[in-house]
């Protein structure tokens, strides 16, 4: 995978910037996206020097935003073989108590999101033959109270990367979506301690993605479950 160019959106912590760590280590050049600059700025510098990572400020909501992201990518390294449609939100509330904000935030990363990175870089895969990749859930098969917002994203995000599979092995363009259970990170307002231990880490995320891209391309696991080995034992 040496040179080989990748794109994590929501890099900048978490699971992203987990992959991230796992791409560079193995001679990868990665871009990072994230919406705060000083995050991104941050991340990048922590990632690699500029030969490396590139860091780019891009809000995955807005397709014009993801469309000049691939295009700095193209323009600093002439070529994308992976994208990485990470970045996510969550919140978790009864439906007569989520608030429409909340719902349309959910939609219009989650879901939108995914839609418009593969829609900005799908031409680029197409030349590489390159790897789509998104990380959905086990909230995208598994419903539960106070989460039907998140549910219905993830949900979606599921049958989007399955339906995008079918479309783009033509193109000999490999997509797989990977379906976490609880991981240790921040997402919704965590901070990761020990308490966290016995959840999925972050780099277990990053370790699984370089197995599907060292995977030969003959095969390929179109969709992931990953869940901790034995739950929290309160």
């Amino acid at each position: 995978m040496e040179g080989k160019v990748a794109y994590i959106t929501g890099g900048t912590k978490g699971i992203g910037y987990a992959i991230a760590e796992k791409l560079i280590a193995v001679g990868m050049r990665v871009a990072i996206s994230g919406r705060n600059l000083k995050a991104v700025e941050t991340a990048a510098q922590y990632l690699g020097d500029a030969t490396q990572v590139l860091g780019i400020v891009s809000d995955v909501t807005k397709a014009k935003d993801e469309k000049k992201a691939i295009q700095s990518i193209l323009d600093t390294w002439g070529q994308l073989d992976v994208v990485l449609a990470n970045a996510g939100v969550g919140h978790f509330a009864p439906i007569d108590e989520i608030s429409d904000e909340q719902w349309h935030q959910m939609i219009n990363t989650n879901l939108n999101g995914v839609f418009y990175t593969l829609k900005a870089s799908v031409e680029a895969l197409k030349k590489s033959k390159g790897y789509y990749i998104t990380i959905a859930s086990l909230a995208g098969t598994n419903f539960f109270a106070s989460g039907a917002g998140y549910n219905a994203t993830k949900f979606g995000v599921v049958g989007f990367t399955q339906a995008v599979m079918l479309d783009l092995r033509k193109y000999d363009i490999k997509v797989s979506t990977i379906m976490p259970g609880s991981v240790a990170t921040n997402f919704n307002a965590n901070e990761p301690s020990e308490k966290d231990a016995w959840k999925i880490q972050p780099e277990d995320i990053g370790d699984l993605v370089l197995q599907l891209l060292k995977m030969h391309p003959r095969a390929l696991p179109s969709k992931i479950e990953v869940r901790p080995t034995r739950p929290d034992n309160k």
